[in-house]
């Protein structure tokens, strides 16, 4: 006799040991359904973000150049019809005065007209190109004045520029939720 003739195996009574299944996993589909439905909410909000918030902002740039645009073109023309009124000289129109019949004694000796221009019509000319030039650097302060931005620094893009830290905080927080409540659904 061997030892495996001592051991009867018709005595053992074998029981399939598989755990019960749930008749319903309530848990597990309420955590899947969160989850999805936070899934189809990001997915909507980053369309209408793609759709609505970004041509908005485009047009909004588009519509600030054209502006700043215009408003050269506007600079731009007033000094070059300021330039074409420097460029104009008024002309002395010649009269046709009748000369006296009889030439009068005048108590002061008259001077004959020399073909250099006055004093006076040179000054005059000055004195316009001096408020042509003070007009222009008043309009150049005036456009000073006008904030326009200046990039000064790195871009303003991403999701913690668009959201910032109450955003980044209650996301973080959120999260943190979420972690605790799958230990205590795993658990339960």
């Amino acid at each position: 006799m061997t030892m495996m003739d001592d051991f009867d195996f018709d005595d053992l009574e074998i029981e399939d040991e598989t755990p019960p299944e749930e008749a319903n996993n309530r848990t597990f589909l309420l955590v899947a359904g969160v989850l999805g439905a936070f899934l189809i909410l990001s997915l909507v909000l980053m369309a209408v973000y793609a759709m609505v918030i970004v041509p908005r902002r485009r047009s909004a740039e588009s519509t600030q150049v054209a502006q700043i645009n215009e408003q050269n073109t506007a600079v731009a023309l007033a000094a070059e019809m300021t330039a074409d009124a420097q460029s104009w000289t008024a002309t002395p129109t010649a009269t046709n005065t009748p000369l006296p019949a009889t030439p009068t004694l005048s108590p002061t000796p008259v001077m004959a007209i020399s073909e250099t221009p006055a004093a006076g019509l040179a000054q005059s000319r000055e004195d316009h190109l001096t408020a042509t030039m003070a007009a222009l650097f008043t309009q150049q302060a005036a456009n000073l004045m006008t904030v326009t931005p200046i990039p000064t620094g790195l871009p303003a893009t991403g999701f913690a520029d668009d959201v910032g830290l109450p955003g980044l905080i209650s996301l973080a927080a959120a999260l943190i939720l979420v972690i605790v409540l799958a230990r205590r659904l795993r658990t339960a």
